[in-house]
């Protein structure tokens, strides 16, 4: 039997770990962000060394993750800020769900003590708390002006403020207003007491 229908007809007899199963139903294509720790609704299995080459070099383990796809973050609602970038001194539309909200859908506790750190694939990390991230209004963008922000560029996915209408951004030289958004976001680890 081939791999494909093995794993389809072990998929429809049950017999595939309740992980896999979840994730093969709640994801349509390849994971963008991966949420690990201290969640409630994992989607996804432990960490992989073989898949999960990019973690492993970042040394990131788990035992459960929230793995969610393109279409599971555009399904999320959308909210869109206006920010001046620090790359052209100009005003951008950004549109993406709210961090808090994505973090509600794996199942994360919702004090605002809770530590994240928010993982770029460079390897750059921001801590932020849960309180920071609602004070600040944080979203996962998609998209930038209207556009889906590619890998190689700023995306496909970018945490970021609107630091132009948070009085202790908008205070910071432009060039220092972003330092707990990083691009190219992939992980968030979330960690409680």
């Amino acid at each position: 039997m081939h791999k494909r229908q093995f794993l389809a007809a072990a998929l429809a007899a049950g017999t595939l770990p309740a992980s896999a199963r979840a994730a093969s139903a709640a994801l349509r294509g390849p994971a963008l962000l991966t949420v690990t720790g201290s969640i409630a609704k994992p989607n996804r299995g432990p960490f992989d060394a073989v898949r999960d080459q990019m973690m492993h070099k970042q040394k990131i383990s788990f035992e459960r993750a929230r793995a969610f796809d393109y279409a599971a973050l555009t399904n999320l609602p959308a909210h869109t800020i206006r920010p001046t970038l620090e790359y052209d001194g100009k005003a951008h539309a950004l549109r993406g769900p709210l961090l808090e909200e994505l973090l509600k859908a794996a199942g994360a506790p919702q004090d605002d003590a809770v530590r994240l750190l928010l993982r770029a694939v460079d390897g750059y990390a921001a801590a932020l708390t849960l309180a920071q991230v609602r004070a600040r209004r944080v979203i996962v963008a998609t998209h930038l002006d209207g556009q889906p922000m590619a890998l190689g560029g700023l995306g496909p996915l970018w945490a970021i403020h609107d630091a132009d209408r948070i009085a202790e951004m908008a205070a910071l030289p432009l060039a220092e207003r972003f330092a707990s958004c990083p691009w190219a976001l992939y992980h968030i680890g979330v960690e409680t007491g």
